[in-house]
């Protein structure tokens, strides 16, 4: 299992950059009207705030910075979006179409636990602790 080990950090942050890309990209096509989607009306709630939620929390957590606050909020909007758009239509995520809302929801749940891991902006600005030379 060694294996896996030594690989977590680095798996860890391709899975941030990639689910909070494909974030990213879901509220584009709703926010800008992108990938075919109709675009939400400008201050429509709930639409078009979720829509920048997503937006701006899936390039937060692409680069890696404020990365669990930001993990926390779309993870929120997501249980939010399940329980108030898609429980309505049946108990389970593929009877009410709430699959991609539970997913990112537990994604980003996992990612706000996990923290950025590796390859973030944040860690790049990250100071070094101070090394302290003794005389010999």
């Amino acid at each position: 299992m060694m294996v896996f080990d030594k690989g977590r950090d680095h798996v860890m942050a391709l899975f941030r950059i990639v689910f909070g890309f494909l974030f990213l990209c879901h509220g584009a096509s709703r926010l800008f009207g992108l990938f075919g989607a109709r675009a939400a009306e400008f201050g429509a709630w709930p639409s078009w705030w979720a829509s920048l939620i997503q937006v701006v929390g899936g390039v937060l957590v692409t680069i890696g910075v404020a990365t669990r606050p930001a993990a926390v909020l779309c993870s929120g909007s997501m249980a939010f979006a399940y329980f108030t758009v898609h429980q309505g239509g049946g108990l389970l995520p593929i009877e009410n179409g709430g699959e991609a809302a539970a997913l990112f929801c537990w994604g980003f749940l996992l990612i706000a636990f996990a923290d950025r891991g590796r390859w973030s902006v944040a860690g790049v600005f990250r100071r070094a602790p101070a090394q302290v030379e003794t005389a010999a």
